[in-house]
């Protein structure tokens, strides 16, 4: 066999055999939707195709790529790695399958994804409309960074949709944006009103899921344009790295892919495919997390030193029949108010012995954290107070563990304040 004859074997390998079309089940999309069949070299999981930069056999090869002769459907050809990656772009596919997209884009982080996709929707003089309980830094990007470049943003109460339709104006607002579930409070927004409310005024619409994964719920199919995962969080699942993901229509999608190469937000291939082997695991653990967080929500519901619990898949939180409606399942996070002020509420979190205490979600560890003082230290209580952020709120990122032992935590945290 020839130089020329293994390079060829080689490329047709990376190409693959076109993948099926995306089983239903959550937990085989996981493993296998957007999966190639046939990978370069034989492997079962997706090469590491550590490069910067691209070779062509010869001049004619550059020409043809070039004129996009060579671009056919799975190609992963590229000419330098700040356009793209094979690794990257078969955790693109998987992604894309994972949340009934035709198409997702892969960044270095959710902010990095959040941010470039604004940069390349808005233009000068255009308008946002963005939820209040959306995460901080995405709302610290839209009314500080963007407001350099023109570009307004009104900020209206989580779940008031007619605040939300009198705040668009027309031929100038462009977008709309929401999280569901948010942070901390776990509100679920109304996916399919805020995608009428779009489709009715020309507005495009986008919600981070981060909180919710694809496993509970997929917004597309409701009719959102654009879906943001930090995918630091359940997808990758250990903790170990930074990485976002946009999901969407690949002709919306496409603009966004290109200014990745101006901006530079792209993943680095080793990353890529260490997300792709915790997407892997997504339904287990989504599902282990569930079911602990649901046990968790109504032993601390009926705990007499907790004054109140925000959960979704309680009846007693204000979104509950919306998330009964759209989500298969309410998350693994769930926040609380003790019984207790800041200090006493830190002496509750430090007498735990499962949780880490440390921000973030989504992994295998649990992690618990007082928002008063990792995420508002800088703050006084009155200032935390008036953005609703109470002194004693938890909120808890259940991992994996056994729902028995993590009950069993809790229940002699809480017997020693």
């Amino acid at each position: 066999m020839t130089v020329n004859d293994l390079d060829t074997q080689v490329d047709d390998a990376l190409k693959g055999d076109a993948a099926p079309p995306p089983p239903q089940g959550s937990s085989t999309r996981a493993v296998h939707g957007g999966t190639q069949r046939r990978k370069a070299y034989n492997a079962l999981n997706t090469p590491i195709v550590q490069t910067a930069t691209y070779t062509f056999r010869d001049t004619q090869d550059l020409i043809d790529f070039m004129e996009r002769k060579t671009w056919g459907d799975g190609d992963d050809r590229e000419e330098y790695g700040r356009y793209g990656n094979p690794t990257v772009h078969a955790v693109e596919r998987k992604l894309a399958a994972l949340d009934g997209g035709d198409d997702a884009v892969l960044f270095a982080s959710g902010m990095s994804a959040v941010t470039s996709a604004l940069l390349t929707i808005l233009p000068t003089g255009s308008h946002i409309v963005m939820t209040d309980d959306c995460y901080r830094r995405t709302r610290q990007f839209c009314l500080t960074f963007l407001k350099r470049f023109g570009i307004e943003t009104t900020v209206v109460p989580m779940g008031d949709y007619e605040a939300m339709e009198a705040a668009i104006i027309p031929k100038k607002t462009r977008i709309l944006i929401s999280e569901s579930p948010t942070n901390p409070y776990l509100r679920i927004a109304d996916l399919e009103r805020i995608a009428a409310l779009g489709r009715k005024n020309r507005v495009m619409t986008f919600i981070d899921s981060t909180f919710a994964t694809p496993v509970n719920q997929r917004p597309i199919e409701w009719g959102i344009d654009f879906v943001l995962h930090s995918a630091t969080k359940y997808l990758s699942g250990h903790n170990d790295l930074l990485a976002g993901v946009i999901v969407g229509r690949a002709d919306r999608l496409k603009a966004l892919r290109d200014s990745r190469g101006v901006l530079g937000g792209i993943v680095d291939p080793h990353n890529a495919y260490m997300l792709e082997r915790g997407i892997k695991t997504l339904g287990v653990r989504v599902a282990q997390q569930n079911a602990t967080a649901m046990a968790v929500a109504r032993f601390l519901e009926a705990h007499p030193k907790i004054e109140r619990v925000w959960y979704p898949g309680l009846p007693s939180h204000p979104d509950h029949v919306t998330a009964v409606a759209q989500m298969e399942a309410f998350g693994g996070v769930v926040t609380f108010e003790v019984a207790a002020d800041l200090r006493t509420t830190g002496q509750f979190i430090d007498r735990l012995r499962i949780p880490y205490i440390a921000p973030s979600l989504g992994g295998v560890e649990s992690l618990i954290e007082q928002p008063a003082l990792m995420s508002y230290y800088e703050k006084t209580s009155e200032e935390r107070l008036a953005l609703g952020i109470k002194d004693n709120l938890v909120r808890f990122a259940i991992g994996i563990e056994d729902t028995n032992d993590v009950l069993n935590d809790l229940d002699q945290a809480l017997a020693g304040i």
